[in-house]
């Protein structure tokens, strides 16, 4: 490990060297990636200074139990546990830093949100969950874009496509696919019962033209007229767009802006993830078939969380971690769970490496 981490320093130190050359600077591109690069490493050699500190200190604090003077004994003595316990950490931290990153950690993403079982209730909470990530969005300054929001009669959602772009966001966000559950008294029962319903989330990397290139033989493009709120150009206009992928049978549809030009380039953008996820996908679960889970695969069949509201509780299935405070988490103050939930996979991907 160490040897690798001595090669991150010399990598950073070259990185920052070709960040104020003049040919860097003037090509756009290059300097974004090596500034991201430079981003990234900085984490590792800014921890990496902070374990060699501390190493340094442990040896200083054991040297001191070798002198007369029983007082600096006794000082060295009453560092020690406190160094011993930052150099575990800060070596645990430092092996979660060298894991291999997820490549698409960087990048935007496509959540879709889709009501399931519950009926009203399920529009219903498909639209909390559209404002939980929308205000967990904010508080990380990220951009939320919607491509297409399909409204229940009843209020709700039946389903919602939002991009989120901003600084790595999927990294954040990936561990939230799934099939997410409410427990509730409906505003229409009138004896108390509690109700269970159902959405399932998906989070889908934004594909870039390089990540998949699509043959325009391959799609059947429809236009129609939008339906549903969104002003005198509803109806009236054949602007909504319908973009089926015949190879895979994937559709996207898109009916949002008041520009079939607009719809379509939306409808791309998510019909190219969508393809990738599904690629993707699949071959996960070639490389992962001799194992009984496939850490962080984001399998959307799995209930993987459940929102009680008689008991203002959340709980995260998969790790096993319960929050009495379900109302500031669907208002968006969801770091706990994704704290936990990263440092869970972290450290099953430490398991397989070692095993």
């Amino acid at each position: 490990m160490f040897h690798k981490l001595e090669e991150v320093v010399e990598r950073f130190r070259e990185v920052e060297g070709l960040l104020s050359e003049g040919a860097v600077l003037s090509d756009r591109e290059r300097f974004l990636a090596l500034t991201r690069e430079h981003a990234d490493l900085r984490e590792v050699v800014e921890t990496y200074q902070r374990f060699k500190k501390v190493c340094e200190d442990l040896d200083g604090a054991r040297e001191l139990l070798q002198e007369s003077d029983p007082e600096l004994k006794e000082m060295a003595r009453a560092e020690l546990p406190g160094l011993e316990e930052a150099r575990t950490d800060l070596e645990n931290r430092l092996q979660s830093l060298l894991l291999p990153r997820d490549p698409n950690d960087d990048k935007n993403i496509f959540l879709e949100i889709r009501a399931g079982t519950g009926g009203e209730e399920a529009a219903l909470f498909a639209y909390n969950l559209y404002r939980m990530y929308q205000h967990y969005a904010e508080t990380k300054g990220w951009k939320v874009e919607t491509m297409s929001i399909s409204e229940a009669e009843a209020g709700g959602f039946k389903e919602a496509v939002v991009q989120i772009s901003g600084d790595k966001v999927y990294s954040r966000l990936k561990y939230e696919s799934g099939t997410h559950r409410v427990q509730r008294v409906p505003a229409t029962e009138t004896q108390g019962r509690i109700h269970t319903s159902a959405c399932t989330v998906a989070v889908l990397p934004e594909a870039a033209e390089v990540d998949l290139d699509i043959d325009p033989g391959d799609l059947r493009i429809d236009v129609f007229r939008a339906s549903g709120s969104g002003g005198q150009h509803v109806n009236k206009t054949e602007s909504a767009v319908r973009i089926t992928h015949l190879p895979t049978g994937v559709v996207v549809s898109c009916q949002d802006e008041k520009s079939q030009h607009k719809n379509k380039a939306k409808a791309m953008k998510v019909l190219r993830s969508r393809i990738l996820s599904a690629m993707q996908e699949e071959q996960n679960a070639k490389t992962a078939a001799d194992r009984k889970s496939q850490v962080g695969s984001g399998d959307r069949s799995e209930r993987i969380r459940t929102y009680n509201y008689p008991q203002g509780r959340v709980t995260d299935h998969r790790i096993g971690l319960t929050l009495y405070r379900l109302e500031s988490i669907v208002e968006g103050d969801l770091d706990e769970i994704i704290d936990g939930l990263t440092t869970h996979y972290q450290a099953e991907a430490l398991s397989h490496q070692d095993a």
